[in-house]
Parts: structure tokens; sequence; C-alpha cells
């Protein structure tokens, strides 16, 4: 799911083809994208767009009348700018929003449609998509701590959690939690003072450091790559290759169609984390620490 930096870059390509410019129209292809009945999207037609801004992980375009289109892409959902009037693609076209200079697609490689389209009126109608998450990058270390240990889970949770944390996904916790040095299931309730700065730095400089990173990489371009998967990344999506710090093998826990990736020597003192299927499986036989991971492959 594209996420905080992602979606950064995103919101400021868009805003800069589509600002003072008319919508024509939407032509939509897949009738479940659209949420809402009232007002309807037609009424979007032929009013200019007056900002592009970020709702936590989704995308919104102001519009002349008050009026707002708020997308959220959810885990395979894309945007594609394309020459005026370019067709809506077979299989992974959802929408296409037409402008005088240039088409925004809106596609999802996925069986399962889940990105949506909302309709609102009135910049109160927004207020619903707000889970109430911090945004960091804004935060002050106290409040950074409020949100943190607001309810007792591990810090993977509540760093994905968007009503603790506005914008943070499993890509780039697993990032900042190896910036800080801190195991995925370590408890809030437990960290201390020192942990929750550390914490907290990290997050403000992964996330910065990314967004930046991503804007050189797109420069004047739109952002077509857009993936959880990073060249550069520390550790998410690096099961078994070598920590960058380190050189230790990168971990992971496997849970329901996500994965928390981290490096055991700088984040749990060597500790390998019980994957649950795994570790149902090997019972006693589960290694606990690198070494005896080492000796089991050996």
């Amino acid at each position: 799911m594209p996420e905080l930096p992602d979606v950064t870059v995103y919101v400021e390509s868009l805003a800069a083809r589509t600002v003072g410019q008319e919508l024509r129209g939407v032509r939509l292809k897949s009738p479940f994208l659209l949420r809402t009945f009232a007002p309807p999207l037609s009424s979007a037609a032929g009013k200019k767009v007056t900002s592009v801004h970020r709702i936590g992980k989704r995308i919104v375009l102001g519009l002349e009348g008050d009026l707002f289109l708020v997308i959220h892409l959810m885990i395979a959902g894309r945007l594609r700018w394309r020459p005026p009037g370019t067709g809506v693609p077979g299989k992974v076209g959802l929408a296409a929003f037409d402008f005088p200079s240039g088409t925004v697609l809106l596609t999802e490689a996925s069986t399962k449609k889940r990105a949506s389209l909302h309709v609102v009126s009135g910049a109160a109608a927004l207020e619903e998509f707000k889970r109430g998450g911090i945004e960091v990058e804004e935060a002050t270390l106290e409040a950074f701590r409020e949100a943190l240990v607001r309810e007792n889970h591990t810090v993977k949770r509540a760093l994905t959690d968007p009503r603790l944390f506005s914008g943070i996904g499993n890509s780039y916790s697993d990032e900042i939690l190896h910036a800080a040095r801190l195991s995925p299931v370590k408890r809030t309730s437990k960290m201390t003072d020192e942990e929750v700065r550390r914490l907290f730095d990290a997050t403000r400089r992964t996330l910065a450091e990314w967004t930046d990173r991503l804007r050189k990489d797109v420069g004047d371009e739109f952002p077509e790559k857009v993936t959880a998967f990073r060249e550069g990344m520390a550790v998410h999506g690096r099961y078994g290759k070598p920590c960058p710090i380190c050189g230790s093998p990168v971990q992971r826990i496997v849970y329901a169609e996500n994965e928390t990736n981290y490096c055991a020597r700088c984040q749990t003192g060597g500790k390998l984390l019980a994957d649950r299927a795994l570790s149902r499986l090997l019972h006693e036989d589960w290694p606990r620490t690198l070494e005896e991971l080492e000796e089991l492959r050996r």
C-alpha cells in the first residue's frame, strides 16, 4: 500500500499538473470504485481543481464549489499520468480523470478491488476520513509519546495504526524500527524514555529521507514505480539478505498477507522472533538465536 512518502509525491505531482485545470469529466469503468451517490460524480465535471492534499494515505482533490474527490489506493491501486483522452486499461483500469493537459488513470492490479473513490461536499465532510493519527513530521516528542502509549500494543502495530499515527504502513514501519534499533514486538508500555526518543527521531528521519529520495527519483516526471519494496531499503522485503549495518541475514515474521522484516543482531540482541507458522511446525526445534539458526543450516 502506498504510504506517506509515496502519497506525498503523488500529491505533489498531481498538484503540479492539475491545480487550476478544469476536470472535464470522470470515466468510471468499475462501478465498485465509487462509494458515494450524493453529490453525484457528474457534479465534478467542468469544475477546476483548487487544491490537492493528503489525509493519511488518501489523496484529496479539491474542486470549485467546495467539492472534494477522495481517493484511497489501498494495496494495489496506482495512478498514471497519460495523454488526454487515453483509454482506461482493460483488466486493471478503474477510472480516468480527464484534464485539458492529460488524463489521470486509476488502476488496481488485484482481483480484490479495494480502491475507493468518494465524492463529498464541504470541508467538514472530510473529517470522516481522518482516523485520528498524528502527523509525525508536525508533532512534538510529547505528542508522539502520548500517541505511542495510548494503547498497549507492540511498537510495530502502534506505528501502523492510523488512529495513532498517520500515513505509516508495513514497509516504512520496518525501516523505522531498524533505524531506531528496536524490536517490532516490544510492548509500547515497556519502552524507556530513551527508546521513545530514539523511535521519534527515527520515524521523522526515515519518512523525511524517503520522501526526499522519492522526489529526486521522480524529478519532473509522474511517479510510475510506486512499490512497497524499494532499492536501498535496509530490511523491508530483504529476507535472507545481509543487513546493511551488521551483515547478518534479515529475518521475518509472516502473518496473514503481510510480513515483518527485521535484523536480529541490530534490533533484538540476536534473538529470533517466533514466526507463528514455522514455530508451530518446529516446536522445540525452532532456533532461538542467530547462532542456533546458523548451526541448523550447517
